[in-house]
């Protein structure tokens, strides 16, 4: 084996990062900023950002709207960072249209107490006030009269969406120019031990050895079954999330450009504003799909790269319902063909808490992971919990709240469902399936 990195005598540690993601390109951003300078991050992929990572995506939402007041914290932290030139115009602040229940009446008491620009919605007419007035008397916008009068709805105007995938080549650039080590095509097939079985590096299947102070594994979806030595079942789940796009002509994506992002939380749908290149992308919060490998129990993703034919085809019955309720916001969209499909792959522990701590008994073993489908929003500022994990100054009530070996809580009502279905092949969509029912 080459040594391909070794620990020094630099005062700060020598850290290994497993995976150029969300969790991992921003550690790595936040221990440059602490002034580490020997940082290495490695990945799978051959060209980063990952074609089949779930940050590698055309948007995020990017919402302070919680029913937990830590997360309306940390989020308008990140919010503000959002803003900053560094990002170049990726945030895009165009409001988030929240829909629901007893969630969205906690989130909205939250978002008041950190001081978010929020309006509460008590009828449907106030509701549609919140799209341009050309759509309102064409048909191209929903009633909204299906919400029952003891919801809540409200508009926060401190939110938005991010550009993913241009945000996370930003911040992979940002980084390597002022001197990390961001290598693609490394499989990382093993971890290193000392006599005392702590880490000390990782293995790569090329042979090369990356010796570390620190490890931290920030594979996202992969992580499960890439360690499944680590046993992290219930803590790190690989779930499928089905998400569609339409494409719009340049005249029509104008018509809807100046809306919201709409986030309903008794359904979980989402949709997005049109991007610059005219596609409105929209997807349900729930559960998703598992799917174990044949010799396996744990889930791992399906995606693009590991089933070029069909790896972005979702479920037909997901993509029938996804069409439904695509029609109760925008029914004149919900008319016209679907473009494409994704199945985009999260990583969820039971409860919805992310998983950032050291692996127990493995003090070099930091585990930045499981996001469970609302990290990515936290990039700017996500790295800053994980070197506090690595420096032991993460606050002790986050500490114990994101532990790998915490007792998990019951889950916290965000998403529609919580109870993941194993991914059946034969169900998939096929292009076929993306033009609408006469």
């Amino acid at each position: 084996m080459s040594l391909a990195s070794s620990t020094g005598s630099s005062s700060k540690p020598v850290v290994v990062i497993v995976g150029a993601g969300a969790f991992g390109l921003s550690t790595a951003y936040h221990l440059l900023e602490r002034g580490y300078t020997d940082v290495t991050v490695l990945d799978r992929a051959e060209h980063l950002p990952a074609i089949d990572a779930a940050s590698t995506d055309m948007n995020k939402v990017v919402r302070s709207c919680y029913g937990d007041p830590e997360y309306t914290r940390l989020a308008r932290q990140a919010i503000e960072e959002w803003r900053n030139d560094m990002w170049q115009n990726c945030y895009h602040e165009c409001g988030v249209l929240n829909l629901g229940d007893a969630y969205t009446e906690q989130s909205i008491i939250n978002d008041i107490k950190h001081g978010a620009k929020v309006e509460r919605l008590d009828s449907p007419a106030s509701i549609r006030a919140q799209f341009p007035s050309d759509l309102h008397n064409s048909g191209r916008l929903g009633t909204f009269t299906s919400l029952d009068v003891s919801s809540t709805s409200y508009i926060n105007r401190d939110g938005g969406w991010a550009e993913a995938e241009r945000a996370v080549g930003l911040l992979m650039e940002h980084v390597k120019k002022r001197g990390v080590k961001v290598l693609p095509g490394k499989v990382v097939q093993e971890l290193v031990k000392d006599e005392r079985g702590q880490t000390k590096g990782v293995c790569c299947a090329d042979d090369s050895e990356y010796e570390a102070n620190v490890v931290v594994l920030a594979l996202g979806s992969w992580t499960a079954s890439v360690f499944p030595s680590l046993n992290l079942t219930g803590k790190c789940l690989a779930t499928g999330q089905s998400v569609a796009t339409i494409q719009l002509t340049p005249e029509e994506a104008e018509e809807y450009r100046k809306t919201p992002v709409v986030l309903d939380f008794r359904t979980g749908f989402y949709v997005f504003p049109p991007t610059h290149r005219n596609v409105v992308k929209f997807a349900i919060h729930a559960a998703g799909h598992t799917h174990a490998v044949p010799g396996s129990t744990v889930s791992t993703p399906r995606t693009i790269v590991s089933d070029p034919d069909n790896g972005q085809w979702i479920p037909r019955s997901v993509l029938k319902e996804l069409r439904v309720q695509l029609r109760s916001v925008y029914p004149a969209l919900a008319e016209k063909p679907f473009s494409g499909t994704r199945m985009c792959w999260y990583t969820d522990s039971l409860d919805g808490d992310w998983v950032i701590g050291h692996y127990p008994g493995d003090s070099g073993l930091v585990l930045a992971t499981s996001g469970s489908g609302h990290a990515f929003k936290f990039l700017p500022t996500l790295g800053k919990l994980v070197v506090d994990v690595i420096e032991n100054k993460l606050d002790p009530k986050l500490a114990a709240r994101f532990a790998v070996d915490r007792q998990v809580k019951p889950p916290n009502g965000e998403r529609k469902s919580v109870v993941s279905q194993e991914l059946n092949i034969d169900e998939l969509c096929g292009p076929e399936d993306l033009i609408p029912a006469l």
